[in-house]
């Protein structure tokens, strides 16, 4: 049944077997005669290279895999874990509290880089992005938060404003004050990252998420640096509101010559300006910090304005037509008086002047009496000028053009001091006075105005009439209504101008400076109108369905 065979490879060797025949190869399959022929050695990984594709795009997507994310928030963690850590190396003694230093200014900036290096790194892929800033998301919770519990003890302790404002002799921050003041500085300089790459700016629970982190790092920069200035702002303001009534303070009298008395409230800040000016340089470190800053310059500066125009005229002047500049009669007066009031046995003012060395010179003769208005204006606006300011574009604007008012109400004063007795023509010196108060809030040039050319040039000697009283207001009712900031004062102007050019209508006597005070209002109330109309016409309406 079965039949035996004999194995292959059982097969005596002696002779070889014969080849079994090759199938019919087909044309497509056929291998080219010179790769037969080739030698082993052509066959080597050498001769691949040549045909293998480069691999560019895979290798920036493979790094940004999962495994890369959490290696991401690892190293943001250990990051923020520096950056909130000790100091290295002793620390002085003014800066020590329980044995540890303030963070030192730049850490935030050097966490901000490394976000900011992730960040811009995939901008050009969405997903990637997201996921960047979604990895961001628990790191920055726990900065924040860490933040939160070394803020909270600081601002609680008694030593944080105590003492609340810097003095001569101690113009330096207390310790506490510096501890705080190294976490604003970290949590300001961090948020100006947040400000370069647009994070935590949209609210919606589908943008990037960080608008939590944040609130969170303005709301330390507020809770530093907000008492710290508005401790600076009460101790001012009151000074700065005291130079709406004059100054009761006489000439003082050194040997012949008679210097005229600065008002007590330019004595008091002249000598906290620099001291404050230094301080404010520490508190505002950091763009988030600047808003700060520029509410309380913009308050100053208002305040100092209104108090400045509400100032009474001193009772010389009252001068009647024909009389020489005011500042020419004071002098000759004061020059009179001097000069009788000296006893005979005084030796005039040039044997002084003779003894003194040559490389000095004379010092310019002073103007005697009580302090002008508008010395005080220029003292004022000196003084406030060393303040620092921002240096944000929108609130370095705003700043900036509460400086020009304050400088433009210098230069009105001046101004009405020398030329008020002159005899220009009406249209000139309006145009004159409309140059003049471009810069100025037209509810603060109003009073100056008045005082300065209808009043004095009634017939019939009345009592001085404010802008209030002439509105039928309360001072109170009229600052709180019409004076409470620059927007308020502009939005007031055509009522209140309106109003103004009425009762002017009304009233009796020489024309001359009330025919002044008229063109120059009826033009400001007519600017006035014409800005707001526009403004209602570029202001977009409400969609009607």
């Amino acid at each position: 049944m079965y039949t035996l065979k004999t194995p292959s490879f059982l097969k005596p060797t002696s002779r070889p077997t014969s080849p079994s025949p090759l199938p019919p190869s087909r044309p497509d399959s056929a291998v080219p005669a010179e790769r037969l022929s080739r030698p082993m050695s052509k066959l080597s990984f050498s001769n691949f290279k040549r045909n293998s594709v480069p691999l560019a795009h895979p290798t920036q997507s493979l790094a940004h895999d999962g495994s890369y994310m959490e290696l991401l928030s690892l190293k943001l963690g250990e990051a923020i874990s520096k950056a909130l850590a000790q100091p290295l190396g002793p620390g002085t003694p003014g800066e020590m509290l329980n044995g540890r230093r303030p963070i030192p200014a730049g850490r935030g900036r050097a966490l901000g880089e490394l976000i900011a290096t992730e960040i811009n790194s995939t901008r050009d892929n969405l997903h990637l992005y997201r996921a960047v800033v979604r990895t961001l998301h628990r790191p920055l919770s726990v900065l924040v938060t860490n933040l939160s519990g070394q803020l909270i003890p600081l601002i609680a302790s008694p030593a944080f404003l105590s003492p609340a404002l810097p003095t001569a002799q101690s113009p330096h921050p207390n310790p506490t004050q510096l501890h705080a003041l190294g976490l604003a500085t970290f949590a300001g300089e961090l948020l100006d990252t947040f400000d370069e790459l647009g994070l935590g700016l949209d609210s919606d629970t589908r943008g990037d998420g960080l608008k939590i982190v944040r609130d969170s790092l303005l709301s330390t920069i507020k809770r530093v640096v907000e008492p710290l200035v508005s401790a600076i702002k009460n101790d001012l303001c009151p000074q700065i509101e005291g130079l709406e009534q004059p100054s009761s303070v006489v000439a003082k009298t050194t040997g012949a010559t008679k210097v005229s008395a600065a008002h007590p409230s330019i004595v008091y800040l002249t000598s906290v300006m620099p001291v404050y000016a230094k301080a404010l340089g520490k508190y505002i470190t950091s763009a988030a910090a600047e808003s700060t800053l520029a509410s309380l310059i913009i308050s100053l500066l208002w305040r100092g304005l209104t108090a400045l125009s509400s100032r009474p005229m001193p009772a010389a002047s009252h001068t009647p037509p024909g009389s020489p500049p005011l500042g020419t009669r004071t002098a000759k007066e004061i020059k009179r008086r001097s000069s009788s009031g000296t006893p005979p046995t005084t030796p005039p003012a040039s044997r002084f002047t003779l003894k003194l060395p040559p490389s000095r010179p004379p010092s310019p003769p002073s103007t005697a009496g009580r302090s002008t208005l508008a010395g005080d204006a220029k003292a004022l606006y000196d003084l406030l000028s060393t303040l620092p300011r921002p240096t944000h574009s929108l609130a370095r604007e705003a700043v900036d053009d509460g400086y020009d008012s304050l400088s433009a109400l210098v230069a009105l004063l001046e101004f009405i001091q020398a030329n008020r007795a002159g005899t220009a023509a009406v249209f000139d010196l309006a145009t004159e006075l409309q140059a003049l108060t471009t810069d100025i809030p037209v509810l603060i040039a109003l009073p100056v105005m008045l005082r300065a050319f209808v009043f004095p040039s009634l017939s019939q000697p009345t009592p001085e009439r404010t802008v209030p009283s002439m509105l039928g207001l309360s001072e109170s009712a009229y600052r709180s209504g019409c004076l409470s900031g620059f927007g308020r004062a502009e939005e007031c102007v055509p009522a209140v101008g309106q109003r103004i050019l009425n009762v002017l209508g009304a009233c009796e006597g020489n024309t001359q400076g009330k025919d002044v005070v008229v063109r120059w209002l009826k033009a400001e109330v007519a600017e006035a109108v014409l800005e707001q109309q526009q403004q209602q016409h570029q202001s977009p309406t409400p969609t009607q369905h």
